[in-house]
């Protein structure tokens, strides 16, 4: 975690929100310097998931069907979750996440669509722009470790990604 401690992420930015009826999706993108093959793995592998993501997963969740324990950092509480598609290194969902990977000058577009709560709209960008930082770090081969959960909302980078993220969403401060 030395090296987590290094890190300053840059300014809230690729995120949008949408409505629809009660529902509200936040959008998420990011281009990252890695293949699609090398994202897809990192999105469905244990091992690695559980270097970057606000979660870990007991179990593989590149194939459609399958049926992983999900637990969320800081909640303890394994939830089932079932892979619903899976098509590799494309499209990827399972819950309220869908995952879109797109080829992009020699990298990958990766967009995030997450159903979220709207009270938790700006903290759940504001986290999820820190994990896509620690998984472009270790796509990269340069780890700094997971920055997740309870750790992340003390993080100072979060608050203020917090903050820029409630604000672009015309939000009330979360």
């Amino acid at each position: 975690m030395a090296d987590s401690e290094q890190y300053t992420p840059g300014p809230a930015s690729g995120a949008q929100v949408r409505k629809d009826g009660e529902k509200w999706t936040l959008i998420l993108v990011r281009e990252l310097l890695h293949s699609p093959e090398k994202v897809w793995q990192a999105l469905t592998d244990p091992a690695h998931l559980r270097e970057w993501a606000p979660f870990v997963a007991d179990g593989s969740m590149a194939t459609a069907g399958a049926t992983v324990n999900v637990t969320w950092a800081g909640t303890g509480k394994p939830q089932l979750t079932t892979v619903t598609r899976a098509v590799a290194p494309e499209v990827l969902e399972y819950g309220d996440i869908r995952w879109e990977l797109e080829a992009s000058g020699g990298g990958t577009r990766l967009t995030l669509w997450h159903n979220i709560d709207r009270r938790f709209i700006s903290w759940g960008a504001a986290g999820w722009h820190i994990c896509f930082d620690v998984l472009d770090r270790l796509l990269s081969g340069s780890p700094i470790g997971r920055i997740a959960g309870a750790e992340a909302m003390k993080f100072a980078g979060w608050q203020r990604l917090n903050a820029e993220y409630a604000k672009q969403f015309s939000l009330k401060n979360q």
